[in-house]
Formats: C-alpha cells, structure tokens, sequence
C-alpha cells in the first residue's frame, strides 16, 4: 500500500489588513486634496484673517489713508452691531429671504429633475438647455433682464395681466413694496439657482437601479411610499450637497438685491447681511464696523451648514 505523501501549501503574500488598508487609502485621499487645499488656504485665510482683524479696531477712511492712527477697540464694533435695531431687522430679513430661496430652489429644482425622468429626449434635451442657460447667465444680467420683464411702465409680466383683467397691474411697481421686492428678487435667485439642484438630483434619480425600483413595485408599494422610503433615502447625500450648496449661495446673496432693489430698496426695507455690511463698510467708509458684520455672518453660515449636517447624519440610519 503506497503511502501518499503530505504536502503542506506555502503561504501566499500576506495582504494588509483592514486598518492598514484603511490608514493608507486615508493618505492617499489627503494627497489627492492637498493641492487643491494649499490653494484654498492661500486665497481664503489671509483675507478671513484680514477682516478678523480689522473688526477689532475702529477703521475708517482716515485710518485707511494714514491720517489717523489705528485705534483698538476689541469687540466696540460686535457690541455696536448687537446693539443696533436695524441688525436685528437685516438679521430676519436674511433668514427669511434666504430660507424661502434654499427651499423654494430645491423644491423646483427636484420637481423639474423627477419631469426630466419621465418625458422623452427632446424635451428633456430642451428642459436641460433652458436650465443651463439659466444656470450660466450672470446675476448682474439676470438681475436687469427680470427688471425689464417686471417693468411698471413697459414690462411684459404688467401688460399680460392687465390684459387678463387685472386692471390694477397697470403701472404696478414690483420693487417698491417691502415683500413684492423680496418675492421678486427671490424668484430670481430661484431662477438662477435651481438648474444645479436638477442637474444634481436627476443624476441621482437615474442611478438608482431599477430592480429596486421593481421589487418596490411588486411588494405593492405605490408612487408616493416608493418615492419616500426608497427613492428620497437613497438621494439623502446628493440632497445634502445641494443644500448646503443652497444655504451658502443664497443667504450670502448681493448682486441680485444691491440691482434690483437699488441698493436696498426703499428706506433700507430690502437689506440683507450681505447689502448692509456693503453700505456700513463702503458707502459709510466703517471698514471696522463692516468687517465685524462679514465676521458674524461667516459664523452664522457655518452654523446653519453645521447643524443641518448634523441633523442629516443622525437622521440617516446606516451612519
């Protein structure tokens, strides 16, 4: 009887292990970032500390033109913000205006994504140019062009609803009530901002597969529940993006307000932060005053995106 003869296998390469693995990909993935970090940091950290800076001390024309000493006055200029009443109203006049930009924005933005899903290429080639050529028209122009449309002598919105009887548009001024002028400036925020929201969610909608979709279907899920509890979860990241996206653009908003409401509209009823450290800083020579208002509002931003990504993070249940 031959005795079979034991082989003992030899050890293949050892792979890393799983921290290993993990702590290189980390490095890896920080080399990738740090070019375009280092350029970050040089064009957004002197100027943030510039304006830190200048906020604790009283800065004005005389001082910027060597006339006048540099006084420090640390936090005068935060204590005289906090202090004004007019802050306060610049303060909820951008919060309100931002939030119904954010939300208005991802609500058109999401609808005009779910449209392009279902209609076919021509149309969704079109809707796609038209919300391309939003996206990429300059706010300034943007700014003027709604202007011209909402007209209260020759503007075309005016004249097609006097046509359908209401007499009362005749020579109606869009920018000279406090909430027409908001409502109007943030339809154009609006306009120019929701081709973002759809490009990005409609990305989203299509790469979802489709036997998910299907197994939903068959488990006698309808449009609304599939829509909620497996399309709307599944586009939670990509929600998030063009959230915070929204927040920073829109509560930081100057051009579309500064042209359309020339300045802030009547009396200053149209300011927000952004407008109102403009006019404190430039138009009122306080470059302290205006810097700390810049400061403030920096702080608020990262609040708001902090604390709306926290929110998502706990909400979500696989983080």
């Amino acid at each position: 009887m031959a005795i079979q003869e034991l082989t003992v296998p030899t050890p293949g390469p050892r792979t890393p292990s799983k921290p290993r693995r993990l702590r290189r990909d980390t490095v890896t993935a920080w080399l990738y970032l740090a070019p375009a970090g280092i350029l970050l940091a040089a064009v957004l950290i002197y100027p943030i500390y510039q304006i830190v800076l200048i906020s604790f001390f009283d800065y004005g024309q005389a001082q910027a033109t060597g006339a006048a000493p540099l006084e420090f006055i640390g936090l005068g200029n935060y204590r005289e913000l906090l202090s004004d009443s007019q802050f306060w109203i610049v303060l909820a006049n951008t919060f309100v205006f931002g939030g119904v930009c954010v939300i208005g924005g991802l609500v058109v933005g999401t609808a005009l994504a779910v449209l392009a899903t279902r209609v076919r290429a021509v149309p969704r080639m079109l809707l796609f140019l038209a919300a391309l050529g939003a996206w990429a028209t300059p706010a300034m122009a943007g700014s003027y062009v709604w202007l011209f449309l909402f007209d209260a002598d020759f503007g075309i919105v005016n004249e097609a609803l006097s046509g359908l009887g209401f007499r009362s548009m005749d020579g109606h001024s869009w920018t000279f009530g406090t909430l027409s002028a908001f409502g109007l400036v943030a339809a154009e925020v609006i306009w120019c901002s929701f081709p973002f929201v759809m490009v990005t969610m409609y990305a989203g909608i299509k790469a979802i597969p489709e036997e998910v979709l299907e197994a939903a279907a068959l488990d006698g899920a309808s449009t609304w529940r599939s829509a909620r509890s497996v399309i709307l979860p599944m586009l939670r990241p990509l929600l998030l993006i063009a959230t915070i996206q929204s927040i920073i653009w829109d509560f930081k908003v100057f051009t579309q307000i500064y042209v359309m409401t020339n300045g802030g509209g009547v009396a200053g009823r149209n300011l927000v932060l952004n407008v109102y450290a403009y006019q404190k800083a430039f138009a009122g020579q306080e470059y302290g005053l205006g810097s700390a208002i810049g400061v403030l509002m920096t702080l608020l931003l990262l609040s708001i995106t902090g604390l709306y990504v926290r929110s998502q993070r706990r909400s979500t249940p696989w983080q």
